[in-house]
C-alpha cells in the first residue's frame, strides 16, 4: 500500500495564500485611500498607461470581468482620472486614456504601493523574501503550475480585491 507523504508543512497552502492575499489587499486598500483610489483602480490606471489599450484588453490584463471593468472605468471617469476615447482602428472599441490628473495619482500610488510592499516583505529575512517571490513568480508565471485556473464545473469567483496593483 502506497503512502502519501505529508507536505513540508502542515499548513494549508490555499488558506495561507488566501489569508496573505486578503491581508495585503486590505493594507493596500487602506494605504491607497490617501490618494482616493482602490487597488483595482490603481491596477487599471497603471496598466492603461502602458499603451493604447481597449477596455476589453485592459480587462484581460487586469484579470477583471467586463462588468467590473465598466463600473471601474465609470468611476475613474467621474473622478477625472481616465476617459474613453474612440479607437483609431476599430470604431466600436474604446481606448482607455489616463488623464494628467490620473497620471499624478498613479505616481503617488506607486510610492504608496512600494512602501507597503517594502514594509510587508521587510519582515522576512532577505533569503526567505527572495525565495517567496521567486517561488510565487514561478507558480503563476508563463508555463507555471498555477498560471491558468483549472476548468471546473462550478465556477470559482475571484475576490473583489484580487486585482493586484503594478
Amino acid at each position: 500500500m502506497a503512502t502519501i507523504s505529508e507536505p513540508r508543512t502542515s499548513n494549508d497552502l490555499m488558506m495561507l495564500l488566501s489569508q496573505a492575499g486578503h491581508a495585503l489587499a486590505c493594507e493596500l486598500t487602506s494605504a491607497l485611500e490617501q490618494v482616493g483610489i482602490s487597488p483595482r483602480a490603481n491596477c487599471v490606471l497603471t496598466t492603461a498607461l502602458t499603451g493604447d489599450l481597449t477596455q476589453g484588453r485592459l480587462a484581460e490584463l487586469c484579470q477583471l470581468d467586463k462588468t467590473t471593468m465598466v463600473v471601474t472605468i465609470d468611476e475613474l471617469e467621474r473622478a477625472g482620472l481616465a476617459e474613453r476615447k474612440p479607437s483609431s482602428t476599430d470604431r466600436r472599441a474604446r481606448i482607455i486614456a489616463v488623464t494628467p490628473k490620473g497620471e499624478r495619482i498613479v505616481e503617488a500610488a506607486k510610492r504608496i504601493v512600494a512602501g507597503v510592499y517594502e514594509d510587508v516583505l521587510g519582515t522576512l529575512p532577505a533569503r526567505e523574501r527572495d525565495a517567496l517571490l521567486d517561488g510565487l513568480a514561478m507558480l503563476v508565471g508563463e508555463g507555471g503550475r498555477l498560471a491558468q485556473p483549472a476548468q471546473c464545473e462550478r465556477a470559482v469567483r475571484r475576490p473583489r480585491a484580487a486585482a493586484a496593483p503594478q
